[in-house]
Parts: C-alpha cells; sequence; structure tokens
C-alpha cells in the first residue's frame, strides 16, 4: 500500500450502480474537468467503460475513471506513463498532479502525458463496499495483537463476519472480479482508448504488483516500466502480510535514533530505551486504552507514520501524549468503507489464503518471537481466511518473458514492502530487470525520497530508456 501522508486515502464516492454494455463507446474518452476534491491546474477527466467480466467482453460493463495531466511540449512528448500510487483501495485519479507537485523533473512531464485511473471497485471508478460500519472502520486493516490461540480463534469470529458482509453487499457480485490480473486488462483498454502502441509506468507500493502483473501479461505493450518500492512476486498475500512486521523491525531503528537524539519528548535517551517505551506503552494500551488509543491502534500508527521521515517528529509527539494521558492528535475520522472494502476484495480474490485457524495459531507463535513489534498483529488471521470461492483463474506469474524494460526503486528500510520482496520481485524478472536500491528509510523513493542516485536512475530511464548497466546501490543521501 502506498502512502505519501500517514493516513491512508479516503473513499470519496458513493455506491454506483455497473454500466450497461453498450451504453459507452469503448475506446473513446471525451476529455472534461474533473470531479470536485480532484480537479487540478491542467488536469483532465475521462470515463472509460469496461467489461465487469473480461471473459464476456459483450456483457456488463462498469466505468473506469481516468485523468490526463497532457504533456506541454509536443516536440519532446514520447507517449503517455500510467501511474498508480498503491493500495489497493487507493484512489488514483489525482496522482498525476500530485506527482507534478512533488518534484516530477520536467524532462518526463515533457515526455509524457501522465495517466491517472481510480481502479476498478475504487473511489470515482464503479466502486465496491462491504458495508462496513464505522466501529469497523477504524478498527483498521490489521487484525488484533494474539497473545495466545484463544485470541487468534477470537479474531477468526471477527475476520468471519467481515468475509460475509462483503459477500452479501449490493455489490458482491464483483468480488470474483476485482483483482489485480482484470485491472491490468482494463490498463489494457485504457491504452486502445488512448490510441497508443505502447505504454510507459510508474507504480508504486500495491501499484508495483499491478505493474508486474501488466508486464507479464502483455509483454510487448510495455514501453518502460518503473516499480517502486515494490511487492514480491506473490503480490499482496500472506507473505506481504507477514512481511508487514519485518518491515516495522527494519525500519524501526530509525526512529528510535531520532527520538534518542531529542529527549524533549521523554521516549528515552538512547535507541534501547525507545525500543523498550514501544512495548510498554503497546502493552499498557492492550490493558487500558488512553484517550481512545488502544494498543492496535498505537502499533498501527507507529507502523504508519514510519512510512516518512517527515512524520517522525509527530510520531514521537503522538507517543509523548499517550505517555502523559492527554489527547492524542489523532488523523480526522473519514468515511473509508471503500477503500478499505476495496483492499478485501483485491488482496482475498488475487491469491488463495490458509483457511485453518490452526494455521494462524501456527503464524502468530512463530512471529510473534520473531518480530515482536507486529509479528502478532501481521500472522493473525483475517477475513481472507474465509473469503468465498468464486476465483476465475489462477494468479499471475511474474516471470522473464518479456523485453528488459523494467526498473526496480527500493529503499532498504522500508516498513510496508521490505527489502526481500524487490529482491525476489528481481530474481522472478530475471534479465527483464534492474533493482536500484537506496540507504535509505521510508516508504517511497521517486521522486520524494530524497536520494539523488536512485532519483537520477529514474528519471534517466524514462526519459531515455537507458537503465544502469547492473544492479546498483546507493549511498545514503546521494
Amino acid at each position: 500500500m502506498r502512502r505519501t501522508l500517514p493516513v491512508a486515502l479516503a473513499a470519496t464516492a458513493l455506491l454506483a450502480t455497473a454500466v450497461p454494455a453498450g451504453s459507452a463507446a469503448a475506446h473513446t474518452l471525451r476529455w472534461g474537468a474533473c470531479p470536485e476534491g480532484v480537479a487540478a491546474p491542467r488536469l483532465e477527466c475521462s470515463t472509460l467503460a469496461v467489461p465487469l467480466d473480461h471473459r464476456d467482453p459483450g456483457g456488463e460493463r462498469i466505468e473506469i475513471a481516468i485523468s490526463r495531466l497532457a504533456s506541454e511540449n509536443p516536440a519532446k512528448r514520447r507517449g503517455v506513463l500510467l501511474t498508480n500510487p498503491g493500495g489497493p483501495g487507493g484512489e488514483g485519479l489525482g496522482y498525476p498532479a500530485v506527482l507534478a507537485g512533488s518534484g516530477l523533473p520536467k524532462d518526463v512531464l515533457d515526455s509524457y502525458d501522465i495517466i491517472g485511473f481510480d481502479p476498478r471497485g475504487v473511489g470515482r471508478s464503479t466502486p465496491v463496499t462491504c458495508e462496513l460500519t464505522p466501529e469497523q472502520q477504524a478498527r483498521g486493516a490489521f487484525a488484533s495483537y494474539a497473545y495466545t490461540s484463544a485470541d487468534v480463534t477470537r479474531e477468526a469470529g471477527y475476520a468471519r463476519s467481515i468475509a460475509e458482509q462483503c459477500a452479501t453487499s449490493p455489490t458482491g457480485k464483483m468480488l470474483p472480479h476485482t483483482t489485480t490480473a482484470n485491472t491490468a486488462r482494463d490498463l489494457e483498454w485504457i491504452r486502445k482508448a488512448l490510441g497508443e502502441r505502447k505504454i510507459s509506468y510508474l507504480g508504486a507500493s500495491y501499484g508495483t504488483y499491478l505493474g508486474a502483473v501488466y508486464a507479464s501479461m502483455f509483454p510487448d505493450r510495455g514501453d518502460r516500466i518503473v516499480l517502486d518500492s515494490n511487492l514480491g512476486p506473490g503480490g499482496y498475500d500472506v507473505t506481504a502480510m507477514r512481511r508487514f512486521a519485518r518491515g516495522l523491525e527494519d525500519r524501526f531503528p530509525d526512529f528510535a535514533a531520532y527520538a534518542a537524539a531529542h529527549p524533549e519528548h521523554g521516549l528515552g535517551t538512547t535507541p534501547e530505551q525507545v525500543t523498550a517505551k514501544y512495548f510498554d506503552l503497546a502493552k499498557r494500551l492492550d490493558a487500558e486504552p488512553v484517550q481512545g488509543v488502544n494498543g492496535l491502534t498505537f502499533r498501527g500508527i507507529t507502523f504508519e507514520y514510519l512510512y516518512s521521515n517527515a512524520a517522525l517528529p509527530a510520531l514521537a509527539k503522538t507517543w509523548q501524549a499517550i505517555e502523559a494521558n492527554q489527547p492524542v492528535p489523532l488523523p480526522p475520522v473519514t468515511d473509508r468503507d471503500n477503500s478499505m472494502s476495496a483492499r478485501l476484495h483485491v488482496i482475498c480474490a488475487d491469491s488463495r489464503w490458509p483457511d485453518s485457524v490452526r494455521d494462524y495459531q501456527r503464524a502468530v507463535a512463530v512471529d510473534r518471537l520473531r518480530y515482536p513489534m507486529l509479528g502478532a498483529v501481521t500472522a493473525n488471521i483475517g477475513p481472507c481466511a474465509f473469503w468465498p470461492d468464486q476465483r476465475t483463474e489462477q494468479p499471475v506469474r511474474i516471470g522473464d518473458r518479456g523485453p528488459s524494460n523494467v526498473l526496480l526503486l527500493q529503499n532498504e528500510r522500508d516498513p510496508g514492502t521490505p527489502l526481500a520482496g524487490a529482491q525476489e520481485l528481481r530474481r522472478a524478472f530475471g534479465q527483464r530487470a534492474t533493482l536500484v536500491t537506496a540507504d535509505a528509510g521510508g516508504h517511497g523513493v521517486y521522486p520524494w525520497g530524497g536520494n539523488q542516485c536512485a532519483n537520477h536512475a529514474a528519471t534517466q530511464f524514462l526519459i531515455s530508456g537507458q537503465r544502469p548497466a547492473q544492479d546498483l546501490v546507493c549511498a545514503a543521501g546521494r
């Protein structure tokens, strides 16, 4: 999942009905003003009708909301750059404007029309819902911390209820079709609608898996593929979920060093004291919440704020407030039903998750010791264990068939997509990919990560097609 801020993007669209076949021209885009909340200078928007079930291209349609930030330099324009900020469940309609405003180099903006879109099931595309209550939304994407096997059994009841809500919701018919493979097919429809022979692609976090799937399903249609902060070749599967705990352990020392260097927060004067404070606060909040913050919320806040170096001071102040039993500066409450529901639709349909409570009890017992900060959360059981068995196809295999046109960008200490996933994806792509690793922490490399070496590699590839001759490790701050 990609978050340029420590708070996930909230869903903004109400439930929409699917579009009957034939109600919109399949390969015509009419550009106009973008919806309120997305509008930005020069950003144009449109919609495209695509099949709900790509196996039945003449059947029922759904809509995909698309945006364009057109090149202002026709002499330099070489094509289109499709983008995805991550998720799954994240909106991407406004992402071209976000990229432009966050430092995407002018040479890249001149070279491409930057294309954004809300994936199927998300936002202003035909959305899905699990009809999650405000209480369920506030609980977030993680399971509870499991101290014992009985805790896993209790969590299973909650997970089953969420899966049943998704299956019986008004958009239940979209469950088997809201997958990464079908979103990749939607990208191919977008390519055709744009009238382009090939498309380039810039995807972050979950967007790396979407890009890898597209590059594998349509190897001859991809031009220059940049994947930033990478999931492994299995995508957002049970391994990726458990890997969040490893990501927190990899990244936390950066925060511990920051907090120790700022003793005014009262969290400790050494990294070891700050680490001990984490376990102390988590245990206390599991027993008795403070100012509405329980142990699960505390762990989730810590994890999310570690996505960005800029958020480390806010994380320290949040811990300080909890320690002093003062009001906690929490993010504003928003309606997250669509973003959370779309996330579940994709991750639960993309791959098969263990369906035995005992499997999760064993996993929790292992990860509680291996990754004590978060392992008993991320190894715990979730709704995917009880997902309806309506999968229409096997997961897409990421392999080395196709042109050598993939550039992987990765921070060494990424909490959301740890380095291990990028290394596995690099091996899966074989000769197709080159990996650039930055000695940095946080989630996201290009263009805002701050490592000039990695940024230069990405920009050069997008502009000239030239990648580093071999895998590259970029030193910190360079």
